[in-house]
């Protein structure tokens, strides 16, 4: 089996934060070589003009509960980007993420000049200038890669989240769901889990289906032994799979139901790598969803997009 902290990142049970304004409870989570980019401003009121001068180096570290990411960025543009393990400490993650992306950038802490931390750990980086809650450095990161989307698909490991945003990627309005996994990328790992495929080829596969099997429980656990049943009566992998895919895209739509869907709509998370989700939410939604170059790394990618505006 593939590593699942390449496509979902967080693998354990999130804690929840607050955020003011519409919306429920929210959770934090969690190369970026690809990732279009803006000029940044050479200088800022309130005496910090000569150390951006100096220092136009950004820094965006996403602690995720499975991995972490992180990213640095000069004039706008993609220096160095990494991911790595969360394991158990956090703080030692974060240290090991900012020694090693300043490594790969031939940098020092002295040439950073703004640091954000996201994430679940984000209590975490010491060393950060501010912490900014996932939701909005998602909602950002979209907003810098595609500045169209007013609403946003974020699937993760844990749950899924719909924000809705506005045209200069403020949050408006936002869902989670239930922190059952059969609403999430979780599910995904599960059923790959019990058909015995590698987590890449599962888009793919289910893209060969004929005859999409229908879940008829929307809990992971139940879920897996439907597809253990399933198997057992001969469905095919590819069948299954879509039906998965089918049953993750109700409960996605569900969400957007309560918010609303204004167009353009993006993908981000682990999900957006799965070519079968994306085209069971086509599907279900009726629009054409934007998928970044690195969907999994919007969040982190958003972070120092943030540390931009310090």
């Amino acid at each position: 089996m593939g590593d699942y902290t390449n496509l979902f990142f967080d693998l354990t049970p999130l804690i929840p934060l607050s955020l003011k304004g519409e919306g429920e409870e929210i959770v934090e989570r969690g190369e970026v070589p690809l990732l279009p980019t803006l000029p940044l401003p050479l200088s800022r009121e309130g005496g910090q003009g000569d150390r951006l001068v100096n220092n136009l180096y950004f820094m965006g570290i996403d602690i995720g509960s499975g991995s972490s990411k992180g990213v640095i960025t000069k004039d706008g543009e993609l220096l160095a980007s990494h991911l790595l393990p969360s394991g158990v400490n956090y703080r030692a993650a974060a240290e090991k993420l900012r020694e090693e992306l300043l490594a790969k950038a031939g940098l020092t802490t002295e040439n950073i000049a703004y640091t954000v931390a996201t994430g679940q750990g984000s209590a975490n980086v010491t060393f950060c200038n501010q912490k900014v809650t996932d939701l909005r450095c998602c909602a950002r990161g979209i907003n810098r890669i595609f500045p169209s989307v007013r609403t946003v698909i974020d699937v993760q490991a844990q749950s899924s989240q719909v924000i809705r945003l506005s045209e200069s990627g403020q949050v408006t309005n936002f869902v989670v769901s239930e922190k059952c996994a059969a609403g999430s990328g979780r599910f995904l790992e599960v059923i790959a889990n019990v058909l015995q495929i590698e987590l890449k080829d599962i888009g793919p596969l289910s893209l060969k289906s004929k005859n999409p099997v229908t879940f008829t429980t929307g809990c992971a656990v139940f879920g897996e032994s439907e597809a253990i049943s399933r198997v057992a009566e001969g469905s095919a992998k590819e069948d299954i799979l879509a039906g998965v895919h089918r049953a993750l895209a109700d409960k996605i739509s569900a969400l957007i139901d309560r918010v609303g869907l204004e167009k353009d709509c993006a993908i981000s998370g682990g999900g957006g790598l799965d070519v079968g989700l994306i085209k069971r939410l086509e599907e279900k939604l009726g629009v054409k969803l934007l998928v970044p170059p690195q969907p999994q790394m919007v969040t982190a990618f958003g972070a120092a997009i943030m540390a931009e505006a310090g």
